[in-house]
């Protein structure tokens, strides 16, 4: 397959409408019958071939309109506006499942893209805080839930998720508001999941 040779290395979270914890993760129905979630990863390390991909965001938002699993998702993906044309059109290759790895079971799911767009990026995680603003379009924030002895809460092995091989943290949104295609979201205290990445082509 073209574009075998790339990896990329670094952070990811997202918050959607389903309650804490969000039962998409094992394979069950989204808690309100439909799933609006935005995904944001934060790539520290990364290149596509001989394209350098450090430092770069990429979100999507997802719309699923039933079980995830049962269903085609509409999505709307946004790119960095720092990238080069060369780092977005490396970035929507591995993102949009065309470079195959753990993206292209992800976008396996995808009925429709609404529309890739550039978009400014203010990515941060700090201590149990993960927030994102996403230029005029959305901005999110997710809160770890402290576990037994103020320890983090997280989930191994979850049968679908976006970063195999990592557990998964569990968090609580302090907000998630979107607003582009039609899809207008304002959602707070629901589901945050977040942890590091790895994806590769093989």
């Amino acid at each position: 397959m073209a574009g075998n040779d790339w990896k990329l290395e670094g952070s990811y979270f997202e918050a959607c409408n389903c309650d804490v914890a969000c039962p998409c993760a094992f394979m069950s129905a989204p808690t309100e019958g439909v799933c609006n979630a935005l995904v944001a990863w934060h790539i520290d390390k990364g290149h596509y071939q001989d394209v350098k991909l450090d430092g770069l965001n990429i979100a999507i938002a997802i719309h699923s309109p039933g079980h995830m699993l049962e269903v085609k998702w509409n999505i709307a993906v946004y790119v960095d506006e720092g990238a080069a044309e060369d780092q977005r059109s490396a970035l929507f290759s591995i993102f949009s499942g065309q470079a195959g790895g753990h993206p292209a079971a992800i976008a396996s799911f995808v009925g429709a893209i609404l529309s890739v767009k550039s978009a400014a990026f203010e990515y941060r995680a700090e201590g149990k805080t993960r927030s994102l603003r996403l230029g005029d379009v959305a901005d999110m924030e997710i809160e770890a839930i402290a576990g037994q002895g103020g320890a983090d809460v997280t989930v191994s092995n979850p049968p679908f998720c976006v970063a195999p091989g990592y557990p998964v943290g569990v968090a609580k949104s302090k907000q998630l508001n979107l607003k582009d295609f039609g899809l207008n979201w304002h959602i707070t205290n629901k589901n945050g999941y977040y942890s590091p990445f790895s994806y590769s082509a093989a």
